[in-house]
């Protein structure tokens, strides 16, 4: 089988797009785990297949990990899939709703980059009342369309990323599993962030969701207005805008950022 592929960047999470909208490939969880392999595939930190909505959106999202499990979204996932799905319309619509497990989205193309509604955000819970060996600040976590949680610490640079993230990753105070995020202000209304990402298993040069999640505990922890610029591993500054409070709930979620293409190709399955 000779599948064709599209590579896409999104602030340094990168990606491989597949065109199923006639539902003619069905990929096991072992095949998908062998695309994004960086060393005998692709090399990705995801797989995004298009398919036909289901409802009264435009595409259905289907988002699988690097390991070959499928999960409920990924924001920068989202942004490349508006892009991508955008060129499959051959640019004739700007603005493109998909399904995902975690609700529905809309993409919209702003400029040389892609804002997403995304969906809601819940379960929040401000100091989990964890101890993780080698973190001294307390330890948040969100929902933005996957689980996150989230510590703030003073040396972002040396944090140990891997050895932490995994601890928290596999907390039993998170028996789904979480990603885990480190965060740091670098100016007012201004934050960089480090991502270990469950199903990737390791740092990833950036995550939408975990954006978005750092966003909305900073502004409840240290009040600072909407929209929150965010600095990723990957280099790029993206900007988390939203409404709500922690009372009523946060909505009108939105993320901003680039969603380039890399390259086309073919690989033999």
């Amino acid at each position: 089988m000779r599948l064709p592929f599209t590579k896409m960047n999104g602030a340094g999470n990168d990606f491989v797009m597949i065109d199923n909208r006639d539902l003619s490939i069905q990929l096991s969880s072992e095949q998908i785990a062998r695309i994004c392999d960086r060393h005998r595939g692709v090399g990705a930190d995801g797989l995004l297949a298009v398919e036909p909505a289901e409802g009264k959106a435009d595409f259905r999202f289907r988002y699988y990990n690097s390991d070959g499990g499928e999960a409920e979204m990924c924001g920068n996932g989202a942004r490349c899939f508006g892009r991508y799905t955008a060129r499959l319309l051959a640019g004739n619509q700007e603005e493109l709703s998909f399904e995902t497990i975690a609700g529905e989205l809309t993409s919209r193309l702003v400029g040389e980059d892609v804002e997403v509604t995304m969906s809601d955000p819940f379960a929040l819970e401000l100091d989990c009342g964890i101890a993780i060996e080698g973190l001294e600040n307390p330890v948040h976590a969100l929902n933005t369309g996957v689980p996150h949680a989230l510590a703030f610490v003073d040396d972002l640079v040396n944090c140990d990323v891997k050895r932490i993230g995994a601890a928290i990753r596999y907390h039993d105070h998170f028996p789904q599993g979480t990603n885990a995020n480190f965060v740091k202000e670098t100016a007012p209304g201004h934050i960089a962030i480090r991502t270990y990402e469950r199903g990737v298993e390791g740092e990833t040069l950036a995550c939408g969701t975990g954006m978005v999640a750092c966003a909305i505990v900073y502004h409840l922890l240290n009040g600072v207005p909407s929209p929150v610029k965010v600095d990723v591993r990957g280099g790029e500054t993206l900007k988390v805008g939203f409404k709500g409070n922690a009372e009523s709930g946060f909505r009108e979620v939105t993320l901003t950022g680039p969603a380039e293409f890399v390259f086309e190709g073919e690989i033999t399955l």
